[in-house]
């Protein structure tokens, strides 16, 4: 309790100011958890003042209520920069919110190789045969295929536990992502496909990212399409990665809201996808004091859509395009970007937009900086 008290003063969180007339202060009490290491024994007791916030009057004492959540690419930016804040001295972290983290003189490994193993367990898959793949190579997966599950319930509790492997795992953001899409009336197929992603996982539990030590704060952004990847709506999925020196901190697989008419339509809404998410890595960099060069390169590999960037011109085809037109070619024209094309076989955003085979699979994964946890450099 005493070093929280501590950590409290030393990072200013309060300011002692007189009570206004008529007013009455607002109590706290102590919160205590019990934190565990990734084996399960007791790590440490954890005592947390907080305020008794629901005692307040909406309209007397506050008019909104903000609650604030740390998107995961800030967390893999701090983790890359190593130690630019700290709240409280904990030591070196080794297990935290079912991340395992080790450090060495090359950089930090993060996995979640407890969490899966976890899940595996629950799901009774431990005994299973490991796949290869994530999904079978060439996976699509459709809304009504074989029969309703009988308790679909377990489906959703398995998507929800998998959707947090995207700390760690971006080899399985694009399937976790075409699961999440039948949580609502999952069938059998989705069931299998889950089950085989649990097979994947069973093979490598500990594999997960690896942030190489450095000082390089360098951005450069992939952006890529599957044209009408989704056989119900014939929409497009949207994939993209980013990097920080040598360290990916940002990826995503995304369904697009509307339907593509040509692939270049597609790769163009995911460029402009990307650009959204490099602009929100340059408001978190601005606040931790980080220069970030500018412009950031952005590769692409469909020429069409690079041209659209570029022709100051709106052509009547791309006239429905017209607000991301304006997003990405205002800031293509202020210098924050400047698109690239790069060649199909160096496009790794296809492990964000569909099944791959092993041996590509593999590939990839080396080519995005992922390394097993128990074999990270010494």
């Amino acid at each position: 309790m005493q070093q929280e008290l501590d950590a409290l003063e030393k990072n200013q969180t309060w300011e002692l100011i007189p009570l206004p007339p008529g007013k009455k202060t607002i109590g706290c009490k102590w919160v205590y958890k019990i934190k565990m290491k990734q084996d399960g024994t007791v790590d440490r007791y954890k005592a947390r003042l907080v305020a008794k916030g629901y005692h307040q009057v909406y309209g007397v004492d506050y008019w909104d209520n903000f609650s604030p959540v740390a998107k995961l690419v800030t967390m893999r930016m701090v983790t890359y920069l190593d130690g630019l804040f700290t709240i409280k001295d904990l030591g070196q972290e080794k297990y935290f919110l079912g991340l395992e983290i080790v450090r060495t003189d090359k950089g930090t490994s993060l996995c979640q190789r407890k969490y899966i193993l976890d899940i595996l367990q629950d799901t009774h898959m431990l005994d299973f045969k490991p796949a290869t793949t994530p999904f079978p190579p060439g996976l699509k997966l459709i809304e009504a295929a074989g029969v309703p599950l009988i308790e679909p319930d377990k489906f959703r509790r398995l998507v929800g536990r998998l959707l947090y492997l995207n700390l760690t795992h971006p080899d399985v953001t694009f399937c976790v992502q075409q699961l999440s899409q039948f949580v609502t009336n999952p069938h059998t197929s989705h069931w299998d496909a889950a089950m085989h992603l649990l097979r994947y996982l069973k093979g490598c539990p500990s594999l997960g990212v690896f942030y190489p030590a450095g000082s390089d704060t360098s951005l450069r952004a992939y952006s890529d399409a599957d044209w009408a990847g989704c056989p119900d709506t014939r929409r497009s999925i949207s994939g993209f990665y980013i990097f920080l020196g040598g360290c990916l901190i940002s990826w995503k697989s995304k369904k697009q809201q509307t339907v593509s008419k040509s692939s270049a339509e597609a790769e163009y809404r995911a460029l402009s996808s990307t650009i959204c998410e490099l602009l929100w890595i340059s408001y978190i960099s601005h606040d931790l004091h980080l220069s970030i060069s500018v412009p950031i390169p952005l590769f692409c590999d469909n020429q069409v859509a690079l041209h659209i960037v570029a022709n100051p011109i709106f052509h009547e085809r791309t006239n429905h395009l017209e607000i991301d037109c304006h997003l990405i070619r205002d800031k293509y024209k202020a210098g924050f970007v400047a698109p690239q094309k790069v060649p199909s076989s160096l496009q790794l955003g296809d492990i964000f937009t569909k099944s791959l085979g092993p041996g590509l699979l593999r590939t990839f994964i080396s080519k995005l900086g992922m390394m097993d946890l128990h074999h990270a450099p010494p």
